[in-house]
């Protein structure tokens, strides 16, 4: 596999230099393969590598005092990964991959001489994280605060939007990829509760399923229901440096 998969990520939002192009592919020169289940990386492990998603999907988990797991994030192809190794000597969270996964890891030492370099790519890089810590926070407002019901519909939402993000072509329709087990665990719900949401959410004319596909019949609804907000979106990029090159 060729290119940048985070230079394609960072591409959605503003237009890269051949220079920034090539800076960022020097940090996607190794590829590490995982299979299925596989941990990249585990909580309070030593760790001094970072990564980047290649291919497959990922999931950044803690594990809470009475054994259960809550899934912080879903991880897609140009994702980084274990970006708190650059403050952490042990990792807080873990990093385990939901299908078949490439990774391309690198040292700090490789990212401190891109920021160095590069003063643009260093703010994209402030931008990506932001990004993430907004998601995060409506992740954990929703758990707090929304139904069971919104909860579900949010991360359909969010998933679908990610998956689009990679594949143009993808509409109202696409593969789920994640159990309901997974689900619940990403939304603070059982197993048993997820099901009876995706339910209620096909009884009321928001989804319908067939086959692992979810495909959405009434979008407009099923993203009022969900409170969701795009945080892709209606970003301000205006302060961003200029390129060197």
């Amino acid at each position: 596999m060729s290119g940048s998969c985070f230079a394609e990520r960072l591409s959605e939002i503003v237009v890269l230099t051949e220079a920034e192009h090539r800076a960022l592919q020097r940090l996607e020169d190794r590829e590490r393969h995982l299979r299925r289940g596989a941990t990249l990386q585990r909580e309070n492990d030593r760790v001094a590598e970072m990564f980047v998603l290649r291919k497959g999907l990922m999931m950044s988990s803690v594990l809470l005092d009475d054994g259960s797991r809550q899934i912080l994030r879903i991880h897609f192809p140009g994702d980084l990964l274990a970006v708190s190794s650059l403050i952490y000597n042990d990792a807080p969270e873990t990093i385990t991959a939901l299908s078949d996964c490439t990774v391309a890891p690198f040292e700090r030492a490789a990212l401190s001489a891109l920021l160095v370099d590069h003063p643009r790519l260093a703010a994209l890089v402030l931008v990506y994280s932001q990004i993430e810590r907004v998601a995060l926070t409506d992740r954990l407002a929703a758990l707090g605060r929304t139904s069971a019901k919104a909860r579900v519909a949010a991360i359909l939402i969010e998933l679908r939007n990610r998956m689009r993000m990679l594949d143009k072509s993808i509409g109202e329709s696409f593969v789920l990829g994640l159990t309901q087990e997974e689900i619940g665990d990403a939304t603070g719900l059982t197993a048993v509760h997820v099901n009876r949401m995706l339910r209620q959410l096909e009884e009321e004319g928001l989804i319908a399923r067939e086959a692992g596909r979810v495909r959405f019949l009434n979008e407009r609804a099923l993203a009022r229901s969900a409170n969701f907000v795009d945080r892709y979106a209606g970003l301000d990029l205006g302060w961003l440096p200029p390129s060197r090159g």
